[in-house]
């Protein structure tokens, strides 16, 4: 295959609008053909961003048209994620879900399978494994700059005290809604990727905003069979937010504030083929060291668009998805266990 790849979007949220389209509108491999929104402002903003593609209302009319597409993106609400990769498995096509990839485990396995047994790509657009702080960590790890690790402490949190009129705001986590399900999934997934098997773990979960209908402030504790014991906070409702990452280990800690920038770049209008895309200015790199001798570390640099770069050469020439959705599924299931402890507790 060398023309590009005929894409759908479902959805035209800050998902599709924000994380997926100007990612795909950058990459030549890639031709937004079809987006679906209800919503008319929205659907306006799509015609803007994506002048070729056909503006749909629902996810129906879009698969309806699969016969002219060869990759779906279900960027919808999470409780609708497992019937549409479903659907868009039966119609052949490659599937990008984004996060949380299924509300249940057990929806998570049986869409897995079913894309296993019709052989038809599928993958989870986990796309926190390409923030810069995240990439900075890893290299630091990977050389032993940090030594044996204890702790890891990683933060979402922000001051939002208010619940957003948007689905965020109101569904429950019956149907994928709170932030456990909303950020948990980044910051479980990162902590997997760096300390790997989780043993023992814990949860507190609250619900601080009036009005709200699923958790807005958790905290989480994971216990990795690395020896390592990961601490992850999530909240709308930081007056003062904590360090982005705080990591303890034999030799030195390194600590990072204020969270990936590309996020906000995209938001502004900024696109990855800007020159300066992915970059942290110097006043806003990490610390490496002790007390009396700490060294600023310079980031790595972000970078979003690795995962369509990497879902291309998988779906042309049969190379590794950028991310497993066996992966995903297990931050699926930790999430299970988390709710369960929190509900116990």
């Amino acid at each position: 295959m060398t023309t590009p790849l005929r894409t759908a979007l479902l959805g035209f949220g800050t998902a599709g609008r924000v994380f997926h389209g100007p990612l795909l509108a950058t990459d030549p491999d890639y031709a937004v053909t079809v987006v679906s929104t209800a919503d008319p402002d929205r659907a306006g903003q799509a015609t803007a961003a994506h002048p070729d593609a056909v503006v749909v209302p629902t996810p129906d009319d879009a698969l309806a048209r699969a016969v002219d597409l060869d990759l779906v993106i279900i960027g919808t609400p999470p409780h609708t994620h497992a019937d549409l990769a479903h659907r868009a498995i039966d119609a052949g096509l490659a599937v990008v879900v984004d996060k949380p990839f299924t509300v249940t485990s057990v929806e998570g396995r049986e869409v897995i399978e079913h894309a296993r047994a019709a052989g038809v790509p599928l993958t989870v657009h986990q796309n926190r494994r390409w923030d810069a702080d995240f990439l900075t960590l890893r290299e630091l790890l990977a050389h032993g700059r940090l030594g044996t690790v204890h702790r890891f402490e990683s933060r979402f949190e922000w001051w939002k005290p208010v619940p957003p009129d948007t689905w965020k705001g109101r569904l429950g986590p019956e149907q994928g809604g709170g932030i456990l399900f909303d950020l948990g999934t980044h910051l479980i997934d990162q902590a997997v990727q760096l300390f790997g098997p989780v043993e023992g773990l814990s949860a507190e979960t609250d619900v601080r905003r009036a009005g709200g209908g699923a958790d807005d402030d958790t905290f989480v504790v994971l216990e990795h069979t690395s020896g390592v014991r990961s601490h992850l906070w999530m909240s709308s409702v930081a007056a003062q937010p904590g360090p982005r990452f705080r990591v303890l280990g034999s030799r030195a800690g390194y600590v990072s504030w204020e969270l990936d920038g590309q996020e906000a770049a995209l938001k502004e209008g900024l696109v990855p083929t800007d020159p300066d895309w992915g970059l942290t200015p110097p006043d806003r790199w990490g610390t490496l060291g002790v007390p009396g001798a700490l060294e600023p570390v310079p980031a790595a640099r972000g970078d979003y668009g690795a995962f369509y770069r990497l879902l291309s050469a998988a779906l042309r020439s049969g190379g590794p998805l950028p991310v497993d959705p066996a992966d995903s599924l297990h931050v699926i299931e930790l999430i299970e266990r988390l709710r369960r402890s929190a509900a116990a507790a």
